[in-house]
């Protein structure tokens, strides 16, 4: 369980948010100004701040600084704004990751698992091995095994293989995993992704063109299934 502070005026997705995360196992706080998330910043320690830009009271972009200049905490932003400048501006900032709305409480999730091993502070809930057919991911040991058998993985090839295990049956895009894996939230090569799953799918006896675990879904992303249950 980690404690998180939603930072959002926009109600709805206030509410989806505090709702989904809870179920997940975190606990929530939640503000409608920049300025009382601030202050829940100074008093209340959270170890995750989502941070909407589009706030009423206060520039998001502004209130990132004046969050930065007192606290480390890992900011996620979430907003509808996805041009590049804005997005270059949050993490120079000081944001360590950008999710643009419509989003999926898994996949803000994800980034807060993410976001919290980067920082040193993964919360114990997130670390039960991840069982998806006969492959299990254990994070805390940083070993996957497929059919009780070890695999010989390289730093980012677990790093993958976990980014996609948290996320199983799902599409993501290799934006995500540019930004989950690489940390390039603003840009980075698609075939750095590619080369790192054709590494991963070779180690897990599967080709491109004969998937099992591993699906691309062409122009979009890749999704990690049970091969078991995956229907033809």
């Amino acid at each position: 369980m980690a404690r998180i502070l939603v930072v959002e005026d926009d109600e709805a997705i206030r509410i989806a948010c505090r709702r989904g995360l809870t179920e997940a196992g975190h606990a929530v706080a939640t503000a409608a100004r920049g300025l009382t998330g601030l202050e829940l910043v100074l008093s209340g320690d959270p170890q995750v701040v989502l941070l909407d830009l589009g706030l009423p009271d206060v520039d998001g972009i502004a209130l990132i600084s004046m969050i930065r200049a007192a606290s480390e905490v890992p900011i996620i932003v979430i907003t509808a704004q996805d041009d590049d400048p804005t997005m270059v501006e949050a993490l120079d900032n000081g944001a360590d990751d950008y999710v643009v709305k419509p989003f999926g409480t898994d996949q803000v999730a994800a980034r807060i698992r993410a976001v919290l091993r980067r920082s040193g502070a993964t919360p114990s809930s997130v670390t039960e091995p991840l069982r998806v057919g006969k492959l299990v991911i254990d994070e805390r040991s940083r070993m996957a095994t497929l059919n009780g058998q070890r695999l010989e993985l390289a730093r980012k090839e677990f790093d993958l293989l976990l980014a996609l295990a948290s996320r199983h049956g799902q599409v993501v895009t290799k934006a995500e995993l540019l930004a989950e894996v690489w940390q390039e939230a603003y840009g980075g090569s698609d075939r750095t992704v590619d080369v790192h799953l054709s590494w991963l799918r070779r180690k897990l006896g599967e080709s491109a063109a004969e998937p099992r675990y591993l699906h691309s879904v062409r122009g979009v992303g890749v999704r990690l299934v049970d091969p078991e249950h995956e229907p033809d």
